[in-house]
């Protein structure tokens, strides 16, 4: 919530220029670098801004400037957005359920301001501004009104808006991200939905020679595009009623789609710089035979994809999609452990993990919590519906870059 004091109507939000952009990443790196160098860290972010996830618009670093001076290298601090492909599947009104939608919605991350501008309110009132240019302004919306005091609405931006959700992860709590709302009071803002994680500690030596049913296939870089092709269809299927392994409320329920290079990025940011740490060339494993799951008359699709997190060390392997029957997910389990075996990874880590496999998991000695970093929040800017009423499915680690978030 912006701070009493600050001529606030004086500030708006505008796009980067491409001088802005590199003065946001020197200012964030000593925080992010994660071992790299600033060349190596400014190099990363060059190589993945023209990858399919951010290319072509979908990627908009953000800066809080005077409205005077909207090119200025002092601006007070920056954040970014990535336009993201949505489903929408509308909550079941008088036994009918509504159809399936494709949305655009949007991924916010890597929120900082530097230390000389912070506690002056400016990150608050950056992130309470932003709503107003990934949202569409029209009645259909539900904004509100634009406070007065803030002077006008920031300038629409060509390719920004129209957003019928965002979401960020915290590492700040709970608090800051709800009361930067767009209306500029306490509340309103981003709300953390789940954020349970179930690890494993990795084995040294495969607890059971016994073999793994049926056939199993790695999956490399080169192979995950097809996955997540396959994956956009299975997660309409499992939105709108077909048999599955995950199950949805009656709300209202929202959820990224995860190809067009979404999912795919993790592996190339995750071991950028750092092949000394960790060495890995397989991203995922996949059941040959879907059949050999059991149990029904539809075939059992069971894979993982997963991604490396090596900041802070020791590195663990993140689990970054899952799909398994109660039957099928033990053998999964060993696949993922054997492969974060032989890249010297020592844990494994599956965030919010489907329901009908957490008894499984916890006989298979896995540990379940609830984190107090990387919260998941969401905004739903949709009329008629408030943000606790609405249910963000399939919410794993998948969906964005993950940076501390430095108000």
């Amino acid at each position: 919530m912006p701070q009493s004091g600050t001529d606030f109507a004086s500030l708006s939000l505008f796009p980067a220029t491409p001088e802005q952009l590199i003065i946001s990443r020197k200012r964030a790196w000593p925080m992010w670098g994660g071992g790299l160098t600033e060349e190596q860290y400014l190099q990363r972010d060059d190589v993945m801004d023209v990858m399919e996830h951010a290319a072509d618009g979908k990627l908009i670093t953000w800066v809080l400037a005077p409205r005077a001076d909207p090119g200025t290298l002092d601006f007070m601090c920056s954040c970014e957005t990535f336009r993201r492909r949505g489903v929408l599947l509308p909550a079941t009104q008088d036994g009918k359920q509504g159809d399936l939608q494709e949305v655009p919605c949007y991924g916010v991350a890597s929120v900082f301001t530097p230390p000389w501008n912070r506690r002056k309110g400016y990150g608050s009132h950056m992130m309470s501004l932003l709503h107003w240019v990934i949202a569409s302004r029209s009645p259909e919306f539900n904004l509100g009104e634009f406070p007065e005091a803030w002077g006008q609405p920031p300038p629409k931006v060509e390719l920004a808006g129209d957003g019928h959700f965002s979401v960020l992860y915290s590492d700040i709590g709970s608090e800051f991200y709800n009361n930067s709302g767009p209306g500029g009071h306490k509340g309103g803002g981003w709300e953390v939905k789940e954020a349970f994680s179930t690890v494993w500690k990795v084995p040294q030596q495969p607890e059971t020679t016994e073999e793994i049913e049926g056939g199993w296939s790695w999956l490399k870089e080169s192979d995950l595009q097809e996955v997540w092709d396959e994956e956009v269809g299975f997660i309409k299927d499992d939105l709108t009623g077909a048999p599955s392994t995950n199950t949805t409320s009656q709300k209202t329920t929202v959820s990224f789609l995860p190809d067009k290079g979404v999912a795919a990025f993790q592996s190339v940011r995750a071991l950028f710089g750092r092949a000394g740490e960790v060495s890995m060339d397989i991203w995922g494993v996949k059941m040959d035979d879907p059949t050999s799951g059991g149990g029904s008359d539809r075939p059992t699709i069971t894979y993982a994809t997963w991604s490396v997190d090596a900041r802070p060390p020791p590195p663990t392997l993140i689990v970054t999609r899952l799909r398994a029957s109660e039957r099928t997910f033990p053998g999964l389990l060993r696949k993922i452990q054997e492969a974060a075996r032989q890249s010297g990874i020592g844990k494994v880590e599956v965030w919010n993990l489907p329901g009908d496999l957490l008894k499984v998991a916890t006989e298979l000695n896995g540990e379940t919590f609830e984190r107090t970093e990387h919260l998941p929040a969401i905004r739903w800017y949709g009329k008629g519906l408030a943000t606790k009423d609405v249910e963000w499915a399939f919410n794993e680690k998948s969906v964005l870059v993950i940076q501390f978030h430095c108000i």
